[in-house]
């Protein structure tokens, strides 16, 4: 959707520069393997940048982990790996992260980062339709927290078989909720946008849940199952 200023740069579409960079200055920044990931996917897939999160979106997914005292989590839309990182970064050791993809390539990068932090033992990719993979799982809860980031036709489907999945009180966040602000021009009434806005309406209708959308990079939802 946007590229990022820097490998580190919070892409935070709905503030100026100046303060994108303030923010950047006065939060922990990512560390080398992150930054070497970040350049290593910019090599290699420069057109495809805008699926990466950004550091600031990786900074809260792991504080999100920590503090709610997640120990089973799902990702959706794993790519090169830089949020399943962040989001097993905050894990217990004996903790569990279910990553779902649908590319070898992407997520083959991805392993090699996993290998590197440390963290391959607490997380399992499952490659296929992500959609299938969580049909496949038991109809429990199972899950403390859930990360969507993927094709957003999909959006839908995964809200649903992870939410039946979710303990009461866990936590789902969802990227690319503002995409790129476009949510509110209803002049746009086909494409990413509608599903975007239809996927945000019929969360904040939903009375299995509590949502706030953050204006973080394109918009990020925090929805807590109640």
């Amino acid at each position: 959707m946007f590229e990022p200023l820097a490998s580190s740069d919070p892409r935070g579409i709905f503030l100026s520069p100046d303060l994108s960079r303030y923010l950047l200055e006065h939060s922990t920044p990512p560390d080398q393997i992150l930054t070497e990931l970040v350049d290593d996917t910019r090599r290699v897939a420069p057109e495809r940048m805008s699926m990466q999160i950004s550091a600031d979106q990786g900074r809260l997914l792991t504080m999100l982990v920590q503090l709610i005292g997640a120990r089973s989590v799902v990702e959706v839309g794993t790519f090169t790996g830089y949020s399943s990182i962040c989001l097993a970064r905050g894990l217990p050791p004996d903790g569990h992260l279910l990553c779902c993809d649908v590319s070898e390539e992407w997520t083959s990068i991805a392993r090699n980062y996993w290998n590197k932090a440390g963290l391959s033992d607490r997380i399992e990719l499952r490659l296929g339709p992500a959609a299938d993979t969580l049909r496949g799982l038991p109809k429990e809860p199972q899950f403390d927290l859930a990360f969507i980031d993927a094709d957003k036709g999909g959006y839908p489907v995964y809200y649903q078989e992870i939410l039946q999945r979710l303990h009461p009180g866990g936590l789902i966040c969802v990227d690319n909720v503002l995409w790129s602000g476009r949510v509110v021009d209803r002049s746009i009434t086909e494409g990413d946008t509608k599903i975007i806005r239809d996927f945000n309406e019929m969360v904040a209708a939903d009375p299995r849940v509590t949502v706030v959308i953050l204006a973080v990079a394109d918009g990020l939802s925090l929805i807590r199952k109640n």
